[in-house]
């Protein structure tokens, strides 16, 4: 695994949503190799332990990544307060990404709350092959609606409250697109519930079918245990990391 370590400056930032930040990164190493699906491992002044950070941006020509991130704690709190042509401390790309096959013809990327930015990537890759459903809380939390319009993809938007699109869970237009067919590959990414939900449907259908994990990480890079998850290889039940072997498994590894 290629990565590197060190600081880089913020050349874009933008509030998007409540609570909700996206940073633009100079950093042409990473740019150059990083593939959808990976992540950051960001240090925050005053924190031991780093910050994992979906990537949700790849620019090679401008040697950029973007990343979006919530405010959960108080850690994210304070990554939100640096701005533009401050330096962040990352550790980059890390991980393991999404499967990404030019001969599939239609493809659905799921993305349920924070769990959207790492679609985007994979949205810009697909363009019009992709189908992108997102589910949010409500229409206060909605992100990225037209950075996945300009892909070319369909966009279905569903909120729980109903207060935009679809009144509903991700998992109800996904089941209508499995029943009519024609489906080559799912790649989603959000909370636990949903992800089962989602390979459940896959695997009935025989659909090939990508999750992204969303775990507490340590290290970031496989030495220490603190992102195991159980899964299932060849028969054999072993716990893998989220961080290196992951955050994205075939679904069918994944043991819930």
């Amino acid at each position: 695994m290629k990565y590197t370590q060190g600081k880089y400056p913020i050349t874009e930032k933008t509030a998007i949503a409540g609570n909700i930040y996206s940073f633009t990164i100079e950093c042409p190493e990473t740019a150059e190799v990083a593939v959808p699906g990976q992540f950051v491992h960001i240090r925050v002044d005053g924190f031991t332990l780093r910050r994992p950070v979906s990537i949700c941006g790849i620019d090679r020509k401008k040697g950029t990544i973007r990343i979006v991130f919530e405010i959960r704690g108080e850690g994210t709190k304070q990554l939100s307060k640096l701005n533009e042509g401050t330096l962040i401390d990352m550790l980059a790309p890390l991980g393991h990404g999404f499967t990404v096959n030019p001969d599939f013809k239609k493809v659905i990327l799921i993305g349920g709350g924070i769990g959207t930015p790492p679609m985007l990537p994979l949205a810009e890759i697909y363009g019009q092959k992709a189908v992108v459903i997102t589910g949010f809380r409500g229409s206060e939390a909605v992100i990225l609606r037209n950075d996945f319009k300009k892909t070319g993809a369909e966009l279905i938007l569903c909120t729980d409250d109903g207060s935009l699109g679809i009144h509903g869970f991700v998992t109800q237009p996904l089941e209508k697109l499995v029943n009519k067919g024609g489906i080559d590959a799912i790649y989603a990414c959000g909370p636990m519930p949903m992800l089962k939900n989602i390979a459940a449907m896959a695997e009935s259908k025989g659909i090939f079918c990508e999750i992204s994990l969303e775990e507490r990480m340590a290290c970031g890079i496989g030495a220490c245990l603190g992102c195991a998850c159980r899964t299932v290889k060849n028969d054999e039940e072993y716990f893998a990391h989220v961080c290196k072997d992951g955050p994205v498994f075939n679904a069918k590894e994944v043991l819930w």
